[in-house]
């Protein structure tokens, strides 16, 4: 097994059954699954963290997220994404205090819908396992989520995160000096962020009760800080 994407399934399942947080993992330098194509079609759990893991974006009240302006203008440029690419298409998502997560679905402009000849991914035994996935035909994959498809293809996921988070920044900016929001140091995210390909149903089930549960689970949250 790649040993990027055992750490990546090793991230989820510690969220869904509360493992406990490991400095290594969480420091590490990559966490890009090598030689995987993140402009194919698929659906990827995305995780974002804001710098050193402030609070900025609001706090939890009986087990609720009550987001300020700064956490609403997440959402807002989340939302966004799906009007700067054309193949991206936004599903679920919840802003925390300090980070946030959503899933990302990359439809693809070559991709055949969902239901078509189906692909096996490189992480799965059979193409039973990938009735999320659709095939993606034509091109070769790329190195580290940089495409060498072409935009026709699809959105390379790097691109998608680095855009939301420049986007965000700049607003984010904006709201300090003319709305006096809380100061962020040096950065308002992370350097990184933190994905995992959805390879079926249920592991897309099961994440989905995770972003809907957060807050409820905040106090023992691997962000809480």
């Amino acid at each position: 097994m790649n040993k990027a994407y055992a750490i990546l399934t090793a991230e989820i399942s510690r969220a869904t059954v509360g493992m406990t947080y490991n400095p290594n993992i969480h420091h590490r330098r990559s966490i890009r699954l090598k030689g995987y194509d993140y402009s194919q079609a698929g659906l990827y759990f995305i995780t974002i963290c804001i710098q050193k893991k402030t609070c900025l974006f609001g706090n939890i009240n009986n087990d609720e997220m009550n987001v300020n302006v700064a956490g609403e203008m997440i959402g807002k440029w989340y939302r966004e994404l799906e009007n700067k690419f054309s193949d991206i298409k936004c599903r679920e998502m919840i802003v925390m205090p300090n980070h946030f997560h959503c899933i990302i679905e990359n439809v693809g402009a070559n991709a055949y819908p969902v239901g078509a000849d189906l692909c096996v991914c490189p992480f799965s035994n059979s193409p039973q396992n990938m009735g999320l996935f659709s095939r993606n035909m034509g091109g070769s994959s790329s190195m580290g989520g940089q495409s060498n498809m072409g935009e026709h293809i699809g959105s390379p996921l790097q691109r998608v995160a680095q855009w939301f988070k420049t986007m965000t920044t700049n607003e984010y900016i904006r709201g300090v000096k003319q709305f006096n929001w809380q100061r962020f140091d040096k950065k308002l995210w992370q350097r990184n962020y933190y994905e995992h390909v959805i390879r079926n149903e249920k592991s897309y089930l099961q994440i989905v009760e995770y972003i809907k549960t957060n807050p409820a689970k905040w106090l023992d949250d691997t962000y809480y800080e």
